[in-house]
């Protein structure tokens, strides 16, 4: 069934390349062609994970930093595995404090500097598992700084999840929600139920004036553009990457119970539509 959706997806690819789905622009950033119809969503960019290793060609391990959610990651291998067509990005109890002195090491990819794309449908398909300070997350940045410095480009947080809760959040963050405290108006964020452990699809629908929360082919969240208000309310004209990470601790999730580890976030396939 693989091998039959790749050959499938390679004839999609090369239809999109042929016709108008979108213009290539600064060698990797998919830009939508205008007035797309939603019934004409064409397959533009996408990894199945079935090699032996991560394409370099499409993403880099996400290496440490300083904020919450980058302050585990490591590119070592010990937090990466692909095997059955899976991507495993595991969250664990650093094994060897002595060379590394964080307690935990987490894995994460993300596509910047090698993919970014303005509107269009991504869809993901992973499973989740729980911990306690456990915070697996997919989601986008904007690849240039149009605006200034974050938050000034926004993000959009496609899915995070929590601990071992039975919702996740779908959120938007800008300047405009984050600095002028423009939080309901509108609305900049949704927390849909989905199935803990189990395999689910996660997504946007982003087009020039909303972006739609879409989890297992349904829509749950819209966040629209709006008239009359602080232009910093949105950023999101501009190409944006994407990231996926299994995270761990910090001020929003809480605490890590170490007895909870090893965690991991399993990625079936990453597809994006224009």
């Amino acid at each position: 069934m693989r091998h039959l959706f790749l050959l499938f997806a390679a004839a999609v690819a090369l239809s999109a390349c042929k016709s108008t789905a979108y213009t290539l622009q600064n060698k990797y950033f998919y830009v939508q062609a205008d007035n797309r119809p939603e019934s004409r969503w064409q397959m533009v960019w996408h990894d199945e994970f079935s090699s032996s290793a991560i394409d370099t060609s499409k993403w880099t391990r996400i290496p440490a930093g300083g904020a919450d959610w980058g302050k585990h990651m490591t590119t070592d291998d010990i937090c990466y595995e692909l095997r059955d067509g899976m991507l495993y990005l595991h969250g664990i109890n650093n094994p060897d404090t002595t060379k590394d002195k964080r307690p935990f090491l987490t894995g994460g990819i993300w596509s910047k500097g090698k993919f970014a794309f303005q509107y269009g449908k991504v869809e993901i398909r992973a499973r989740l598992e729980s911990a306690k300070g456990a915070w697996p997350a997919m989601w986008m940045l904007a690849a240039q700084d149009k605006y200034g410095k974050y938050p000034r480009n926004g993000e959009i947080d496609i899915m995070e999840h929590l601990n071992h809760d039975s919702i996740i959040y779908q959120t938007i963050h800008s300047y405009y929600t984050l600095e002028l405290k423009q939080k309901d108006n509108p609305r900049h964020y949704g927390s849909p139920a989905f199935n803990p452990g189990e395999f689910n699809v996660f997504g946007i629908k982003w087009y020039p004036d909303k972006i739609v929360y879409i989890l297992n082919g349904k829509e749950t969240f819209t966040y629209p553009r709006v008239a009359g208000v602080d232009p910093s309310q949105w950023p999101f004209d501009q190409p944006f990457y994407l990231l996926i990470d299994q995270q761990l601790g910090g001020s929003w999730v809480g605490k890590v119970d170490p007895a909870q580890l090893p965690v991991r976030m399993i990625v079936d396939y990453v597809r994006v539509y224009q």
